[in-house]
């Protein structure tokens, strides 16, 4: 498919890699892979038993008293797919396109984030002819579920002085700080009843979804969210029941759907529907400029018998789902614009012995990163549930010395005739992990444009990607 497109060692190993299942947790066929590449063109590597793989090259010819540079990006992807798409992320390649300017998947996300920080890594391995210091690549894995990779993988070995890091999604951003993160997991014990009635499932979706560290503040809806102020209006009014209810796919993406089964006696069908389409109808008009394709989906499966929620264990999911916080927490005071805290509610479950919420948190500050934690740890464990942490990650501070960011500055503006943005982003990156374990490297991310990233709308530009791929090969040509 990317076939004749430029640069195309680039774009060949990208579209290699698209035929290699890689999402988070799925990662051992990726990681061999690389391994096998490094044994190919005789450069050392390692490859630990969670799949981290490093692999060095020395410098060209003549470059050898040069300070080493490190390239670094991860293995695995956000694996999320349209409802009616029946991809196997476990064993299907993806289905890629070319639409004009865009590499796109169908019905699928992509994986340029961040495949293209592999493909820019082998290609540039690959090409002895491009002049480069000492290099060390270092591909992590699970990175997009709390940066397990990074936060466990051995560098004692590591030379290099500064590190590329090539997981941004927009051309002519220089990023020097990110947010810290972690998620947060909410369980809360149920219990079921036997019941009669008509059963009823309800569909949020339509929604645009998206990175909740790139786009948490765009207002997107949050389809979770929505569940909980339409099952509250729904009990307020309706003797019902909840059968079942799920949404969301990642805890770092907004999710764009939710699913509830319900049953009402035959008496309250009507008004049911009734509320169900009022309850649209106020939801399209909030969110009718940043998510127009809201809808609210109601079928009627008919009568039935089920296990359903008893009243105690129902009103206490509602109440959790209404109360727990979600979105921007805070707005930084140092950086205009720029998110310092937010929370995404990213997935719900509905089990046989537990209702479960899962969170993203990020914040730029520390204290503020816990203290968001420890609201969701209260509101769970009061209403008798159980609280835990997974994934926490350290922030990426500012460096206002940094010689890397100036040089990248230099190049930039000497190739394209205007300066870089320089930018701290709410998203989370692996720098800060990596600049626990080597506090003296000097760190920058770049990389080039992509949109709707964690989506099944994903795509990478082709020209950008050649762009900086130019823009890499010249940093590492002046490099000293």
């Amino acid at each position: 498919m990317l076939e004749g497109l430029d640069p195309q060692s680039v774009f060949t190993y990208f579209e290699e890699l698209t035929r290699i299942p890689h999402g988070s947790g799925n990662t051992k066929e990726i990681s061999d892979y690389c391994v096998a590449f490094a044994q190919k063109h005789n450069l050392k590597y390692y490859q630990d038993e969670l799949n981290n793989v490093i692999i060095v090259k020395e410098a060209s010819k003549g470059r050898e008293t040069d300070a080493g540079v490190i390239l670094q990006g991860h293995l695995d992807m956000v694996a999320v797919k349209e409802a009616d798409s029946e991809h196997d992320f476990t064993k299907d390649a993806l289905p890629i396109a070319v639409h004009d300017d865009w590499i796109m998947s169908t019905k699928t996300s992509l994986g340029g984030d961040d495949g293209i920080a592999i493909a820019y890594a082998l290609a540039l391995l690959a090409d002895d002819s491009i002049s480069h210091p000492h290099l060390e690549v270092i591909l992590t894995v699970d990175e997009e579920v709390g940066m397990e990779g990074a936060t466990a993988i051995d560098l004692s070995m590591i030379k290099g002085k500064y590190l590329l890091n090539l997981d941004s999604e927009e051309e002519g951003i220089i990023l020097t700080s990110c947010a810290g993160g972690l998620g947060g997991s909410m369980k809360l014990p149920v219990q079921y009843d036997d019941a009669e009635g008509i059963s009823y499932t309800i569909s949020i979706k339509g929604l645009l979804g998206g990175h909740s560290g790139g786009e948490i503040h765009k207002e997107r809806a949050n389809a979770i969210k929505l569940a909980g102020r339409l099952l509250y209006t729904l009990n307020s009014s309706l003797e019902l029941g909840v059968a079942a209810l799920s949404g969301g796919e990642k805890d770092n993406a907004i999710p764009r759907q939710c699913s509830i089964e319900l049953l009402v006696t035959e008496q309250e069908t009507e008004e049911l529907e009734a509320l169900v389409k009022s309850c649209e109808e106020t939801f399209r008009k909030e969110y009718e400029v940043s998510d127009s394709g809201l809808q609210l989906e109601i079928v009627n499966n008919g009568a039935c018998a089920k296990k359903v929620l008893t009243p105690m264990a129902q009103e206490k999911m509602i109440f959790l789902l209404m109360n727990v916080p979600n979105g921007i927490q805070n707005m930084s005071m140092d950086i205009p614009g720029l998110v310092e805290t937010s929370l995404n509610i990213g997935i719900v479950r509905l089990t046989k012995e537990y209702f479960e919420l899962t969170a993203s948190v990020r914040s730029s500050v520390k204290s503020r990163k816990y203290a968001v934690s420890t609201q969701l740890k209260y509101l769970t464990e009061f209403l008798g549930g159980e609280y835990s942490v997974g994934g926490d990650y350290p922030e990426w501070e500012y460096k206002r010395d940094s010689k890397l960011q100036k040089l990248a500055s230099s190049v930039y503006e000497e190739m394209f005739g205007k300066k870089p943005e320089i930018q701290a982003i709410h998203a989370g990156l692996e720098c800060g992990i990596l600049l626990e374990k080597c506090p003296w490297l000097d760190v920058i991310s770049f990389g080039p444009d992509m949109k709707d990233i964690h989506t099944p709308k994903e795509a990478l530009s082709i020209s950008s990607t050649r762009r900086m791929w130019e823009y890499l090969i010249a940093i590492l040509e002046k490099i000293s």
